[in-house]
C-alpha cells in the first residue's frame, strides 16, 4: 500500500551544494530518531529478553505461561510505539484496522502466532538495538574527529608550539593547524551525509517491518468503499457528500491530505492538515505511475493526481492526494483512491441530474398550471366578461334577462374563486395541514358546480382523523373520481360524503351518469390504477362499483389515526 521513494528520487529532495545535508531537515530529524533509538531498543529489548527469560524459567508455575503471554501481547504493543517513533522520520503508516473479537486466549494465541506482522515486528525489536548501536559508535567516532579537528588550535596550542611524540618533537605551524580544521569540517560533513543515509535506512527498515498486513490495509479501503457507496445513496447535499468522500479517502490511504478540485481550479473539498498545491510549480518532476493517475515529486513530496470522470469521458476535476517526505503511493493504493475519484464523479453527475430533474420539473409544473389555468379561471373570467356585458346591454330595456345576466356571472366568479382555491391548495404541499381535508373537498365541490353547472351534495361532517400521508390520498383519489365524472360520466348530480366507520374513514363519490363496466378494458384503467395505488400507499383501499346506465360509485376506505 506503501512505497518508499527510490534513492534518485530522495537525492531529488535534498537540497543541493556542499551544505545539503547539513541544512537538510531530514538530516536533523534521523539524528533525533537515531539519538532515541538506542535508549528505545534497550528498553525494548530489556522487555522481552527479560520478560522472555523469566517466563522460561518459571513456566512450571502458572505465572510462567502469563509472562510469556505478556511478552507475545508486547511485541505488537511496542510495534505501535516504534510507528509513533517513526513520525520522527515524517513517517505515516496505514491505520491499523479493528482488531479480531477473540472469545478466548486460544483463538488469540492462534490468532498472533499465525500472524507474518509479529514475526517481523519482532525482528524489528531484535534488530533495533545492535543498529542504534553501530550508529552511535560509527555518528560518535565521526563527530569526535570533527570535534577534534575544529578544536584543534585549542588542544594544539599557539602557531610554533612543539608537539612531542615519544622521543620527538615535531613543531607544528598555521597550516598543519589550517590542515586539522579541514579534516574536523570535512568529518562533520561527512558525519551530515552519514547521518542521511541512517534516515533512509532506518526508515526502509521501519516501512519493511512495522507497515501492517496488506489484507488490513485492503479491509480498511472495503470499508471506506461500502462508507462512501452509502453517502452516496443517502446523501442529498453535494458539498457534505463530497467532504466525507475526501475524508474516507484520507483515513483509509498514507496520505497526509486528499483534496477534491473542479476542472476551474476551485477547491470541492479537502480533509487533512496541509494546504493544498492546486497547480503544479514548473520544477515539478514526474514519477512513475499508473496511466490513470499522475505522481509527480513538488517540494520534496509526492503528489498523485486522480482524475474524477463523469459519464461520455467528461472531466469532473481531480482528486489530490499528497504525502509526507520519503513515501510514495503503491499501485494497490492509487487504485484505491481511483475508486474514490469514481464515487465522486457520480456524486456530481447525481448531482446534476438532480439539478435536470429539478428544473424539468419546474417546466411541467408551470405547464400543468397555465393549462389548468386556461381551462377554469381563464374561461371563467372571459364567462364573467361576456355576463357582465350582456347585463349592461339589456339592463334598461330587459331587466329580467340583466338580472339572469348578473346571476350567472355571480355563479362563473364564485366557480373562479373557488377553482383559483383548489389551484392553490394543489400548488401547496401543506395546504392541507393549514386548512384540512373537509375545506379542500368543499371548495373542490363548490368548483365543480360553478364550472360545470352540476348539482353537488356534500355531506362532509368533521375534520376525519388522519394522518398527513392519508389526507393528501384520500384529495387525490377524490379530485380524480369527480375528474372522471365530468370528463366520462355525463352526470346531472354527485354525491359526496365522508364518514367514520370502526377505525375507519370512509370517504364515498357517487354520479348519476351513464356508469360503464368496471371488468372491460378500457378508458378509465389507468386513473384507476392511479387512485388504487395511492390508496394502497396510505395504507387503505379502493372499489370501484358500476354498471351500464346505473352511474358509478368509488368507495375509498383509509385506517383512521389513533388519538395522540
Amino acid at each position: 500500500m506503501m512505497e518508499a521513494m527510490t534513492r534518485e528520487e530522495l537525492r531529488a529532495v535534498r537540497r543541493e551544494g556542499v551544505l545539503g545535508d547539513l541544512l537538510d531537515p531530514l538530516t536533523w530529524r534521523a539524528g533525533l530518531y537515531v539519538l532515541l533509538a538506542l535508549p528505545a531498543g534497550g528498553l525494548v529489548m530489556a522487555l522481552l529478553v527479560g520478560g522472555g527469560a523469566a517466563g522460561v524459567l518459571t513456566l512450571p508455575l502458572i505465572i510462567g505461561a502469563a509472562l510469556l503471554l505478556g511478552v507475545l501481547w508486547l511485541i505488537g504493543g511496542l510495534a505501535d510505539v516504534q510507528r509513533a517513533l517513526g513520525r520522527v522520520l515524517g513517517l505515516r503508516f496505514p491505520r491499523a484496522a479493528l482488531a479480531p473479537a477473540y472469545t478466548g486466549v486460544l483463538p488469540w494465541l492462534r490468532g498472533t502466532l499465525g500472524a507474518a506482522a509479529t514475526y517481523r515486528a519482532l525482528l524489528f525489536h531484535l534488530a533495533q538495538l545492535p543498529l542504534a548501536a553501530l550508529c552511535w559508535a560509527v555518528l560518535g567516532s565521526l563527530l569526535t574527529l570533527s570535534v577534534l579537528g575544529l578544536g584543534a588550535p585549542l588542544w594544539l596550542g599557539g602557531a610554533g608550539t612543539p608537539v612531542v611524540w615519544r622521543d620527538s618533537a615535531v613543531q607544528l605551524g598555521p597550516l598543519a593547524h589550517a590542515g586539522a580544521m579541514l579534516l574536523g569540517a570535512g568529518c562533520l560533513l561527512l558525519s551530515a551525509g552519514v547521518l542521511n543515509l541512517m534516515g533512509r535506512m532506518w526508515s526502509r527498515l521501519a516501512l519493511a517491518l512495522l507497515t501492517p498486513d496488506d489484507h488490513e490495509a485492503a479491509r480498511r479501503e472495503v470499508l471506506a468503499l461500502r462508507q462512501a457507496a452509502g453517502r452516496l445513496a443517502l446523501g442529498d447535499d453535494l458539498g457534505a457528500t463530497l467532504l466525507d468522500l475526501a475524508r474516507q479517502a484520507q483515513a483509509a490511504s498514507t496520505a497526509q491530505t486528499v483534496t477534491l478540485i473542479a476542472p476551474d481550479g476551485e477547491l470541492l473539498a479537502q480533509a487533512g492538515p496541509d494546504r493544498v498545491l492546486l497547480d503544479f510549480p514548473d520544477d515539478a518532476s514526474p514519477l512513475a505511475g499508473p496511466d490513470d493517475a499522475r505522481v509527480q515529486l513538488v517540494a520534496g513530496r509526492a503528489v498523485a493526481d486522480l482524475p474524477v470522470t463523469l459519464p461520455a469521458a467528461v472531466s469532473g476535476g481531480t482528486l489530490r492526494a499528497v504525502y509526507p517526505p520519503g513515501q510514495r503511493p503503491g499501485p494497490d493504493e492509487l487504485a484505491f483512491l481511483l475508486s474514490m475519484a469514481d464515487h465522486a464523479g457520480t456524486a456530481l453527475h447525481a448531482a446534476q441530474l438532480i439539478e435536470r430533474a429539478s428544473a424539468r420539473a419546474g417546466e411541467q409544473e408551470r405547464a400543468r398550471l397555465a393549462r389548468e389555468l386556461h381551462d377554469s379561471v381563464a374561461q371563467a373570467l372571459y364567462g364573467i366578461s361576456l355576463g357582465a356585458k350582456t347585463a349592461r346591454a339589456t339592463l334598461e330595456r330587459d331587466p329580467a334577462k340583466a338580472r339572469t345576466s348578473l346571476d350567472y356571472t355571480i355563479r362563473l366568479a364564485e366557480g373562479g374563486v373557488s377553482e383559483m382555491k383548489a389551484l392553490l391548495f394543489s400548488l401547496r404541499p401543506d395546504a392541507l395541514e393549514e386548512g384540512g381535508l373537509i375545506a379542500a373537498l368543499g371548495q373542490h365541490a363548490h368548483a365543480l358546480e360553478a364550472r360545470h353547472g352540476l348539482r353537488v351534495t356534500a355531506e362532509l361532517g368533521a375534520e376525519p382523523p388522519l394522518s398527513p400521508a392519508a389526507q393528501a390520498a384520500a384529495y387525490r383519489v377524490v379530485q380524480e373520481a369527480l375528474h372522471n365524472v365530468v370528463k366520462h360520466a355525463r352526470a346531472e348530480q354527485v354525491w359526496l360524503a365522508v364518514r367514520r366507520e370502526a377505525g375507519a374513514v370512509v370517504l364515498t363519490v357517487r354520479d348519476d351518469g351513464r356508469g360503464f363496466d368496471p371488468g372491460a378494458q378500457g378508458r378509465g384503467t389507468l386513473g384507476q390504477r392511479s387512485m388504487r395505488e395511492r390508496a394502497a400507499d396510505a395504507g387503505g383501499t379502493l372499489r370501484v362499483q358500476s354498471e351500464p346506465g346505473q352511474g358509478t360509485t368509488v368507495t375509498l376506505t383509509l385506517p383512521a389515526q389513533e388519538a395522540a
